[in-house]
């Protein structure tokens, strides 16, 4: 195989040293089969949780109120929250799962036989090595966000993906959003007509939640040595899908300018008292506002950018733009053409509230209520387990694949190279090698509520579910 690899692969503790150069080389010529892949259906999914943290936990939960899973593996470092949660299944009257506890205990579960799928809620490092580690076991995997740091991962994750024929999707929930989904039917509809630009981000503040301890320091630290955008795929992954990326289009290439690095050290020395505090002395790289632009290889272009470190109100943006009209979140709002040559001067109020009722997603429409009591940020956490789950049990393609999670993923690395090298121009690989240009566009997915066996009254609120 022909070397197509530009990064050494790097560890938690990788810095600056190893963002040195070299130019993308060329792909193997074959690829792109798992657009379409479809694993033989499961009657019952035997899922193993990774990671029980918040999101592990908050995953549990959701997992355990869907009808054909159960939660047959729990695996942490600390024996204490597994030990809690196996309590929380006992209390929901579920079955006891198998307990894997250590820093190394994946690997065996990985290679337990009396799971289909691993479920990866661990810190960022150990995303890509758990999910190599359960497709080499023979199980599907799904990754939180980003599922791979480096180009080195998203290659491996694709090309064992293909290898094993075992499913490897990145848990991005923002593309299970209301106001996404909203987006991405408007979009397919031709409503907004020719898409030309997109605007995604993740603007956060989370300042206190790094400094206290809430992430262990594990997210802090990784900010430390790095820079670029290192969580780039809530704001990009829902304009990728509205703009059939890796389905008609791709990343041609991209372009990252950072702010100065700020916003963690001042609120470090304000509120530390201890001048011996590693937080103090910390010397972290990564910009507060990291702005990304990237060009598809159809011309379109897309905004992504990042701060975690500003006092500003969340938002990712969310915003479409058509040669008819354009659509943006935080506040949601809609702005159309309703006739050539009209313009579209202004947020038009009315017709916004009418097109979400009329235009609401199939899924949001069937299974939203359920989704707003299970909880997880505001519903969709629990559509995107929910639409997984459907796929697995009837043997259908999953909406998002290996392919989607190494594109979007690759930022990661590219990001850090351009601010490094004065917002240089950065290749975006082909990770579908050329299979984008036949890949269908992902249609309105929507589950069988009936044949799950799944209604309202059959799933209770989790007051624990996870808003951050």
């Amino acid at each position: 195989m022909t070397n197509r690899r530009d990064f050494l692969k790097g560890t938690f503790w990788m810095g600056a040293a190893a963002i040195a150069g070299g130019a993308l080389c060329d792909a193997p010529t074959t690829g792109g089969k798992m657009a379409t892949f479809a694993a033989p259906a499961l009657r019952k999914v035997r899922v193993g949780v990774v990671g029980i943290g918040a999101r592990g936990s908050g995953a549990v939960h959701r997992l355990a109120q869907i009808p054909g899973l159960e939660v047959a593996a729990l695996c942490d470092i600390r024996e204490e929250a597994v030990k809690g949660m196996q309590k929380w299944l006992a209390n929901a009257k579920k079955p006891a799962a198998k307990e894997f506890i250590g820093a190394e205990a994946w690997r065996a579960l990985c290679d337990w036989d009396g799971v289909d799928v691993v479920y990866n809620a661990t810190p960022w490092y150990l995303h890509a090595p758990i999910g190599l580690g359960a497709m080499r076991g023979g199980k599907h995997v799904f990754i939180e966000v980003p599922s791979a740091m480096y180009l080195e991962e998203c290659w491996d994750l694709v090309e064992t993906s293909e290898k094993t024929q075992r499913h490897c999707m990145q848990l991005e929930n923002c593309c299970y959003g209301e106001i996404e989904m909203l987006a991405f039917n408007l979009c397919h509809q031709g409503l907004l007509g020719e898409l030309k630009h997109g605007e995604g981000a993740y603007i956060h503040d989370l300042r206190s939640y790094n400094l206290d301890g809430y992430y262990d320091h594990w997210r802090l630290k990784w900010n430390i040595p790095h820079k670029g955008n290192q969580y780039p795929t809530h704001g990009l992954g829902p304009i990728c899908l509205d703009m059939d990326i890796n389905r008609g289009d791709r990343f041609d290439y991209l372009v990252s300018l950072e702010s100065q690095p700020t916003g963690f050290a001042t609120l470090a020395r304000e509120t530390i008292k201890n001048p011996d505090d590693w937080r103090r002395k910390a010397n972290i790289e990564m910009g507060d506002m990291n702005t990304t632009l990237i060009k598809t290889v159809k011309g379109r272009s897309i905004m992504v950018q990042h701060d975690v470190a500003s006092p500003r109100p969340y938002s990712r943006i969310n915003l479409i733009c058509g040669t008819k009209g354009t659509l943006c979140d935080y506040p949601y709002r809609l702005a159309v053409e309703t006739k050539p040559g009209a313009g579209a001067h202004g947020w038009n109020d009315k017709l916004a509230a009418e097109w979400r009722e009329t235009y609401k997603h199939p899924l949001w429409k069937r299974a939203g209520e359920i989704a707003q009591k299970v909880g997880g940020h505001g519903g969709m956490d629990f559509l995107m387990d929910l639409r997984w789950a459907f796929c697995l049990q009837n043997g259908l393609p999953l909406d998002m694949n290996v392919y989607d999670l190494a594109s979007w993923c690759s930022l990661c690395e590219l990001t850090e190279k351009s601010v490094r090298n004065r917002s240089r121009t950065m290749d975006v690989p082909d990770f579908t090698r050329g299979g984008w240009k036949t890949a269908a566009p992902l249609g309105l997915v929507d589950v069988d509520m009936n044949k799950m066996g799944l209604d309202a009254g059959s799933v209770k609120k989790d007051e624990a579910a996870l808003n951050v």
